[in-house]
């Protein structure tokens, strides 16, 4: 990593875009061996709010009946009203472009808010139901909190829950044991695919339009992110289906989606959009590959397709190695 960094400097050197006095600071910086625990830090503050408001829901769940319905609910309540009074009174208030605290603990503390006011919300509707049998609005009401905190205090943990809760709202299953289940409602309802796909083109939609307006454009990547998983997971889960004009459909929708995400992963210069396109669609091309030649009989060629698989799977890593090689070479330049 150090030999790595070094060439990266010279090569910025050579390039003219430092200058050598510049170039021989930073060589003697790197020379002290100095290191920064801010990701560290920042990993145990945010594994500190997930068992905090774990905790939360544990005290709830034992102490159910000792405790009382009103007592719980009132202690959530403040605990999240001191969580937001703070993180407003230190905010800068609402900036179109991006902004941090100046103190990264607020950061975390807005992620404890948001999290507890999503579990304030679903405990009253179960307990009360305020919403009566409409139990989308007990999913939708956080969700529009979690994407008003999002932009107020530009904070992009509670982003991920808010298009999470979008996700649900729609009736998505957001779990990987739901995603691959076979009672998954993915397999089961063809409308809902298609609403999946549709999730995700409101997303890339959203960014587009925010690029455009200069809204919290740094938030295009985990959009694209979102819309990049819920596209291709209900394309790869309906490609295995028995209706053929679905699965074609569907092969077309995986196909288009990789060549827009393969060319955005490129304009943001994103390596977990480019690695997870290339992964999708490898599962995807290798399902398609397989409802082609399903009616083929191999019977009089099988040894040579078990000679080949192993070639083809080897081929297979090495290239996805190659192609990671490449982008990771072209976004440096």
């Amino acid at each position: 990593m150090e030999k790595f960094k070094d060439q990266s400097a010279l090569h910025l050197f050579e390039r003219g875009l430092i200058t050598e006095n510049q170039f021989e600071e930073v060589k003697t910086y790197r020379s002290l061996n100095i290191f920064s625990l801010n990701a560290e830090l920042k990993l145990f503050l945010y594994l500190s709010v997930l068992l905090f408001t774990s905790g939360i829901g544990i005290l709830i769940y034992e102490n159910i009946d000792t405790i009382g319905h009103i007592a719980i609910l009132s202690l959530l309540l403040i605990v999240i009203a001191v969580c937001f009074f703070y993180c407003f009174k230190h905010s800068k208030g609402f900036q179109k472009a991006e902004t941090t605290f100046e103190h990264p603990v607020l950061e975390y503390l807005v992620l404890a808010g948001n999290i507890l006011t999503c579990i304030f919300i679903g405990y009253l509707q179960f307990q009360y139901k305020p919403f009566g049998e409409h139990y989308g609005l007990a999913t939708l009401v956080p969700t529009v909190v979690s994407f008003f905190c999002a932009y107020y205090f530009d904070n992009r943990s509670v982003l991920t829950i808010a298009i999470t809760g979008l996700a649900a709202y729609v009736g998505l299953s957001v779990t990987p044991q739901d995603i691959f289940n076979d009672s998954n409602n993915l397999y089961a309802s063809q409308s809902l695919s298609y609403s999946a796909v549709m999730l995700s083109v409101l997303l890339i939609l959203w960014t587009i339009y925010s690029h455009r307006i200069s809204l919290k454009t740094h938030f295009s990547v985990v959009f694209l992110t979102f819309a990049l998983h819920i596209v291709s997971i209900a394309a790869i889960s309906n490609l295995t289906g028995y209706d053929t004009l679905t699965w074609v459909i569907f092969a077309i929708i995986l196909a288009g989606s990789t060549y827009y995400f393969y060319k955005v992963s490129y304009q943001y210069k994103a390596m977990s959009l480019y690695v997870f396109m290339i992964v999708y669609v490898y599962i995807g091309g290798n399902i398609v590959l397989f409802r082609v030649f399903e009616n083929v009989d191999f019977s009089d060629i099988w040894e040579l397709l078990v000679f080949l698989l192993p070639a083809y799977f080897v081929g297979s890593i090495i290239m996805f190695i190659k192609l990671i090689k490449n982008f990771h070479k072209e976004i440096a330049e």
